[in-house]
Parts: C-alpha cells; sequence; structure tokens
C-alpha cells in the first residue's frame, strides 16, 4: 500500500545553509497494518507524513500510495488517503453533520451513497448525539472524532495519524487508539506518528525509530528487542537516540581537532 524509497526532504536557508529533514529514509507499509513512525519532537515524522500527503514534496526519492506517486500523482493519491492531526481545523459555523457532508461532496461522492456513509460512521464512532452541535460548540474529543469521520468519509484505503492524541484527554484518547485500532481490523493501512512509546507498543504491527531524520531502528517489537537485547521499548528508544547524539557529538568535534592539530604542525 505505501512504498518509500530513499525519500529525503532538505530545507534551503542562504543564511544558515541547508537544513536536512528527512535523511533517505524508507520503509513499506501493508494493508491492516499499523506502521508507528516513533520520534521526538523535530525528528522528521511530519515532514514524512506530509510528503506522504502532498502537502510538500521531497527532495529526492520516491513514495508511493496504493501504486501512485505522490509527486506524478497527487490528486489521485489524495483520493486514497485520510489525514488526522492534532489540529482538527473544525469549521466553528458547520455542525459535525454539515462538515463531514462538505467534506463528503469534494470527494465527489454521490448524496445517497454519502447519507449511507455518513450514518455508518456516526454509528461507528459515537458521534449521533452531536451530529447537530456547532464547532464552535464542540469539546477536543467531538472536535477529533469529527475530524476523523472527515478523513473516513470517502473510505480510503490508507489513512495517516500525525500526533492526533495530543491535547486529548485520557478517556479521549484511549477512545481514539480504539479506533484506530478497529480500523486495522476493516483492512486499512495505517501510519500512525506519536512519541508516545505506550501507544506505538500498544497498537504498531512495525515501529521505525526516527532521530534527526534517519531511521536509527526498524521492526517488529520482537524484532527489535532481539536486535538490541531490550524489550523495553522506552529505553531501546533513549538508548538509541542517546547514541546518535553521541556519534553526532563526536563527529562534530574530530574536524576541529584536525584543524587543531595542523595549525600546531604549521607552527613547528
Amino acid at each position: 500500500m505505501i512504498c518509500v524509497r530513499q525519500l529525503s526532504k532538505v530545507y534551503s536557508d542562504w543564511q544558515q545553509g541547508d537544513s536536512v529533514a528527512l535523511d533517505a529514509i524508507s520503509f513499506e507499509a501493508k494493508r491492516g497494518q499499523i506502521y508507528g513512525l516513533l520520534g521526538t519532537n523535530g525528528a522528521g515524522k511530519t515532514t514524512a507524513l506530509r510528503i506522504l500527503a502532498t502537502v510538500l514534496s521531497p527532495s529526492s526519492g520516491s513514495a508511493t500510495i496504493d501504486g501512485c506517486d505522490v509527486v506524478d500523482e497527487p490528486a489521485l493519491v489524495r483520493t486514497k488517503i485520510g489525514f488526522v492531526s492534532s489540529n482538527t481545523a473544525i469549521y466553528d459555523r458547520m455542525t459535525a453533520w454539515e462538515l463531514v457532508t462538505y467534506f463528503g461532496r469534494l470527494h465527489g461522492l454521490d448524496r445517497e451513497l454519502l447519507r449511507e456513509r455518513m450514518e455508518t460512521l456516526f454509528t461507528r464512532l459515537e458521534m449521533q448525539d452531536f451530529r447537530n452541535v456547532l464547532g464552535a460548540k464542540m469539546s477536543s474529543g467531538m472536535k477529533q472524532k469529527a475530524s476523523i469521520a472527515r478523513a473516513l468519509v470517502h473510505d480510503p484505503p490508507v489513512l495517516i495519524f500525525d500526533e492526533a492524541t495530543v491535547g486529548l484527554d485520557v478517556l479521549v484518547g484511549r477512545s481514539l487508539l480504539d479506533t484506530v485500532s478497529a480500523l486495522r481490523e476493516h483492512g486499512k493501512c495505517i501510519i500512525f506518528s506519536t512519541h508516545i512509546m505506550r501507544e506505538a507498543e500498544r497498537l504498531c504491527d512495525q515501529i521505525a525509530i526516527l532521530h534527526r531524520g534517519r531511521f536509527l531502528a526498524e521492526g517488529s517489537l520482537p524484532e527489535l528487542a532481539d536486535q538490541f537485547g531490550d524489550s523495553d521499548l522506552e529505553e531501546l528508544f533513549f538508548s538509541l537516540i542517546r547514541q546518535d547524539r553521541s556519534d553526532a557529538l563526536q563527529a562534530s568535534v574530530a574536524p576541529r581537532r584536525r584543524r587543531s592539530t595542523t595549525a600546531v604542525d604549521g607552527l613547528a
């Protein structure tokens, strides 16, 4: 369903030079699977997901969703994905029902099919009791459910969740995780970005640990435990981050040492 090959994104700044947000990452995610992107803030998770959603263009590499290239076929890719983030962006003057109807019509759904699909969605997501509530009066949990319904209304095969539980209370966050798990059972291919270890442990079939735009590790929880000798995902995560930061520090110090040695040799 999702195939990413050597995907990179570099931002250019004439004052500070190039900034590498993604550094040649590759992965595949399949139907009926939750693929987790686990990393700290600024690791590159959102950049990767925005490229998959055709919001950003990659600097190099390729990505396809259900066989469609995100650069060459962006309009077709958008019909195959649903995107949910912590920024629900619900319209204050639309009810939940009006909002989802609006996006269903944008996707070109027939009115009768749209109504049937919405009734199913609003029941499955337990939204019937606030279907006529304006966005301005919705709670954070209501807004997140409306955001999920909006992403699901055109029945896309691929769903992208970008830090979707941030800012939610415990009960609403748990409900969202249950929804994601149920979507896997319905055969959806899901990319789930988070920095919360328990979410990744509970949901993800495959996990990639991302730091400074690069994959430090990738595999299922048992595979990562076997590879690194640690079954505690949180400890494994912090160990890999610390090691990567240490390696980066040593790499930055080495050129300064060489320059210092060269200068001393020149005085000798």
